[in-house]
């Protein structure tokens, strides 16, 4: 990772794994950049357009920010594949961008062997309410807006093991904004907040134990978990990110002796457009729950940070 160059301005950088940069532009505006884009994970080029679109604006709403332009970033088969696919993608895209209220200014396309899909989101924030991944304290309790699974039952749409119903709701999981949640979490005095992503739960938790200089301890109970996922992992349904992911964090974690290997995965799963894991303070956390699912968000309460043994995480 390359240094980061000194500038007073520049708040969040390459000096902490955040989910976006953000760089000052006077005492009550920084802005908010952050790009993302991948391979199709669904075969519907519409939905793929969605997903491609949430996963990209996501890390703008994590860091307590508010979208404003997008670019699209695009690498195109054009002679092979039919230019139909492509306008279906970018309309699907559109109609996210539209929903968060950002406009798309531009953008950039390459003839390309393999079709690849993303955005440049540029979004703001008033500089003292950026939420970091880092300033989580004991005592808060931690909260995740989207249910995992997410990387496993898209393995399973790769191998043509899941139903239309199945499909269907993995699909509307990763398309979904966080905008409402981050919406809501603007109400509340959130001490830290990332998104779930390629690392997985326990990933990103980790970091943000890390960062924090504290412990945590997760429910596996209260964990949302797709339907099917564990079936799926009990038949070899694991991509390889999420292997790489419980390796990693392998002795940075405590998995309760009731918890198998599979289930140790699951938390791991490498995710695409999930959901914000928030820090909040105990007092308002049952409130701010209360409104997520008002909100339609399907929030729980997974776990608690913890003083004790800082960057490392308790699963029971």
């Amino acid at each position: 990772m390359p240094k980061a160059t000194p500038n007073p301005n520049l708040l969040v950088g390459l000096d902490t794994p955040d989910d976006a940069g953000v760089y000052k532009i006077n005492d009550e505006l920084a802005l908010v950049q952050t790009l993302d884009f991948f391979t199709p994970i669904v075969d519907d080029p519409y939905m793929f357009g969605q997903i491609a679109a949430a996963n990209a604006l996501s890390d703008v709403y994590a860091m307590g920010g508010k979208p404003i332009t997008v670019m699209n970033i695009v690498a195109f088969p054009i002679n092979t594949l039919d230019k139909s696919i492509l306008a279906e993608i970018l309309a699907g895209a559109g109609e996210k961008v539209r929903e968060s209220g950002a406009s798309l200014v531009g953008g950039h396309s390459i003839d390309d062997k393999e079709p690849k899909f993303g955005l440049s989101v540029t979004g703001t924030v008033h500089p003292d309410r950026i939420r970091a991944n880092a300033g989580a304290k004991p005592g808060d309790r931690l909260i995740l807006t989207k249910p995992i699974g997410v990387g496993i039952l898209t393995t399973a749409i790769k191998r043509d093991l899941l139903e239309r119903e199945d499909i269907k709701k993995v699909t509307e999981v990763m398309a979904t904004l966080n905008k409402n949640a981050a919406e809501v979490m603007d109400n509340y005095q959130v001490h830290a907040c990332t998104d779930v992503t390629g690392f997985g739960l326990l990933g990103h938790a980790m970091e943000m134990a890390e960062g924090s200089n504290v412990g945590m301890t997760i429910q596996f109970a209260n964990v949302p978990i797709l339907p099917r996922t564990k079936e799926l992992a009990e038949q070899k349904v694991v991509p390889g990110g999420t292997k790489k992911n419980h390796t990693w964090i392998a002795d940075r974690v405590d998995y309760n002796s009731n918890l198998d290997e599979l289930d140790q995965l699951i938390l791991c799963d490498a995710i695409t457009s999930g959901g914000l894991l928030v820090s909040v303070p105990e007092a308002e956390a049952e409130k701010m729950l209360l409104e997520l699912h008002e909100k339609n968000v399907e929030a729980s309460i997974i776990g608690e940070v913890t003083s004790e043994n800082p960057g490392f995480i308790k699963v029971v």
